[in-house]
Parts: C-alpha cells; structure tokens; sequence
C-alpha cells in the first residue's frame, strides 16, 4: 500500500510544482470598455468593437499611449495582437513599461525603418541593443494583418519576450527597475491602426 501513496503523493506535488510555476493570469481588458485603463485623451485613439481593443491615428497623426492605472515591477502579460501600417512607415508601436521606460517594440522601428517586433527599445545610445533584439522574429511570425499572440516577462532585472510560444528575445538591465503603468502605443506621425484582445497578466 506504500507504494500507491508515495505516487499519489508525488503526482500531487508535481501538480502543485506546476502550478506554482505558471503564474494565474487574469484579464487586463474586459472585452468591452477601457475599464482598468487611464482614459484622459483615449477616445480619439482606441475603442471597443466586439471583444478586440483598437488603436489608430487620429486625422493629425498625433501619438497616444493607453496606460494602466495600475503599476507593474515584475510581471508576465499575454496578449493576442494584429496591425496594419500603410507604406512607407508601416505600424510603429510598442508596450511600454517599468521606470525609466523600456519597451518591447511592435512593427517598424521609426529609427531604423526595419520590422523589429519583438525587439526591446531602451531609447540609449544604442536604442535596440544587439542582445535584445528578436532576430528570428520574422519566421515566428503569422504575416501582417493575422493573429500573433506574444507573452511578455518582466522578472527583476531581465525582459523577454515569447512569440507564438517560441522565445524571441531576453535583455538583461537593471537601471529599468522602478514599477510603472504599462502603457500600449500609437506612435505619432504614423498612418497605422493595431487591435488587441485577449490581453491577460498577473503580477509576480
């Protein structure tokens, strides 16, 4: 009879491992309003249309950022994300996070005129640091205008960055330390529009 319980017992405890490892995540967006959101100036930019989260320029191309009103140090975001950018720019846009901002960029880079979704911008010197760059994003991605869904981990002093369940990237700084709201972008200057659902988080 020892035997069937030590298995019991283990099977319990590796469930329990399991399940501690993988953090609960809960909705961040409701699917239907901007609830949980800072919404001064928001109207212009995003809204609401059946479960997904729409972003897009306003007539003057004016930029916007979507903050949280709540702040995040360390935690984990899953999101599902589409965007359409008209030439020659394309989408330039981002999740911005921690103090001073770091971002995991999403689309074309306005610097460097490249796609580097899924690359980490620090807005230095080097604005996308070589070891934070999502160099085989490209073959994890769906093409332009499908679903992709990404998972974002702020852990201590390292970012990375999931595409389609596959790692992207990871970059390691601790000057980006400080908890801040998380902020979703509509880069100015840009003709581009970029919807989001299914973005869920749990804090760490």
């Amino acid at each position: 009879m020892k035997l069937p319980i030590l298995a019991l017992s283990l099977s319990i405890l590796t469930a329990l491992n399991c399940t501690a490892a993988e953090p609960k995540l809960e909705p961040l967006f409701n699917g239907k309003d901007l609830a949980g959101f800072k919404t001064e100036g928001a109207a212009d930019f995003w809204r609401v249309e059946g479960g997904v989260l729409i972003g897009e320029n306003n007539a003057a191309k004016k930029g916007h950022y979507l903050w949280t009103e709540k702040e995040y140090g360390d935690f984990v975001i899953e999101f599902d994300v589409r965007w359409k950018g008209i030439p020659p720019r394309g989408v330039d846009t981002g999740i911005e996070m921690r103090k001073p901002h770091i971002q995991l960029q999403l689309g074309v880079s306005g610097s460097l005129m490249v796609d580097m979704s899924g690359s980490w911008y620090t807005a230095g010197k080097e604005k996308y640091p070589e070891v934070g760059q999502a160099k085989e994003a490209k073959t994890l991605m769906k093409p332009e205008g499908e679903w992709n869904t990404f998972r974002i981990q702020a852990k201590g002093d390292t970012f990375t960055c999931w595409i389609n369940g596959k790692k992207a990237s990871e970059y390691t700084d601790a000057k980006f330390s400080g908890a801040a709201p998380l902020g979703l972008q509509i880069h100015h200057g840009v003709e581009m529009k970029c919807e989001y659902r299914n973005i869920r988080i749990a804090a760490l």
